[in-house]
Order: structure tokens, then C-alpha cells, then sequence
């Protein structure tokens, strides 16, 4: 059946709405498997500074709690946790299925002070200059990978899609093997898009490609 299968350069990368039974709307929340409620608010509220908005059982499993955390755009992360479970710093599951990391976005004026926060307050990071986008990598405490991003430039976001997608087919004509700064630069001059570059600091790609 494998070789069957389209390969992936035959999908079309769009920004328009699919021909497809329905469309959603945005990202309502995401909810994670936990440790317990101490652990888990010292990391996502006292470090990320996400305000811990609502505090319930699961309704599912009354034994355990389930903690809704705001990401700052009233997106929501929510967690159940129990207080039996010991945090647990290993490196997260891997394979088909499993959660590889989250992403949030940070303010990039407050990019190299998140940067020495982590550095300094929590586990470290790693930085790195994606090309379109720059990117800070910690653990939270229970090994799960989690990315802090910021955008090069002040896109609005009811436009990034679109912008990322013409991107797309300029890299493609390009011949270039993945997205670069120049590549959103020529997207936004055809889109005729004026908008603002934010100054942050020089880094690897961390790409393997």
C-alpha cells in the first residue's frame, strides 16, 4: 500500500480553505497528560508567565485535576494531573502518535531576556534562526520539548498563512531545500505587504538538511 501513496510534493500548498466537508475555525486548546499540580503551575505559570485561568476536576476522571493555563491570546493549554505522579524529566515518547513539542509564541523585544530567564532560572536552551521564524528550546519538567518563537517580522496573523504558502512556492522555484528570509522578504513584496522586521540576535539553523 505504501508505494501507492502520493508523494508529498503532489499535495498543493495553499492558503485557501480546502474542498473538504468542513473547516475549523482556530486551535480551541490542547490538553496533556501531567504530573501533578505543583510542578506543572512552576513551570507554565511561573516561568512561561501563563495565568492558571481554571482549576477542576476531569470530567472524565474525577481523580484527577485538570488545569487550564491562557498562552496569552486566550488559546488554552490545559494539563490532568495527580498528585501520586512525581514529575518526570525523560525524554518524551517517540513515534507515530506522539507529541514531538509545543510551540508558543513569545514578544521578540523580550527574546534575549526570555533567552537568559531560561539560562538562568530554569533548565537552559537552545537558540537557533529557523529563517522565517527564531526559535528558543527548553524542557518543561516533565522532558517534554517546548519551543518559545518569535516571528522576523510583524505579520498579522490573519495573514500568515498566506504569506507562508507564497513563501512556499518561491523557495520551490528557488530550488532552495527549505524556507529562508529571502523567500518571506519576496512573499511580502508580492503580497504588498509593508510590515515592520524585528532586530534579533544571530544564531545557527540547527537544520540538519
Amino acid at each position: 500500500m505504501a508505494d501507492e501513496r502520493k508523494p508529498a510534493e503532489d499535495f498543493e500548498v495553499t492558503a485557501d480553505l480546502p474542498d473538504s466537508p468542513m473547516h475549523t475555525t482556530g486551535t480551541d486548546h490542547i490538553t496533556l497528560i501531567g504530573s501533578n499540580t505543583e510542578d506543572t503551575i512552576e513551570f507554565y505559570r511561573d516561568i512561561l508567565g501563563m495565568p492558571l485561568v481554571l482549576r477542576q476536576p476531569n470530567l472524565d476522571d474525577p481523580s484527577q485535576t485538570h488545569l487550564f493555563f491562557d498562552t496569552g491570546d486566550g488559546r488554552i493549554v490545559t494539563f490532568f494531573v495527580n498528585e501520586d505522579r512525581d514529575s518526570n524529566p525523560r525524554p518524551q515518547r517517540t513515534g507515530v502518535g506522539a507529541v514531538h513539542h509545543l510551540s508558543f509564541s513569545i514578544d521578540p523585544e523580550e527574546f534575549v531576556e526570555i533567552r537568559e530567564t531560561l539560562n538562568e532560572e530554569w533548565r537552559g536552551c537552545n537558540e537557533f534562526d529557523r529563517g522565517i521564524f527564531h526559535s528558543l528550546y527548553t524542557q518543561d519538567h516533565n522532558g517534554l520539548v517546548i519551543e518559545l518563537s518569535t516571528d522576523k517580522w510583524a505579520i498579522p496573523d490573519d495573514r500568515r498563512g498566506e504569506v507562508l504558502a507564497t513563501a512556499q512556492r518561491i523557495r520551490e522555484e528557488d530550488g532552495a531545500d527549505f524556507a529562508e528570509e529571502r523567500h518571506i522578504e519576496q512573499a511580502l513584496d508580492e503580497l504588498g505587504m509593508d510590515v515592520e522586521k524585528y532586530d534579533l540576535p544571530d544564531a545557527e539553523t540547527g537544520s540538519g538538511v
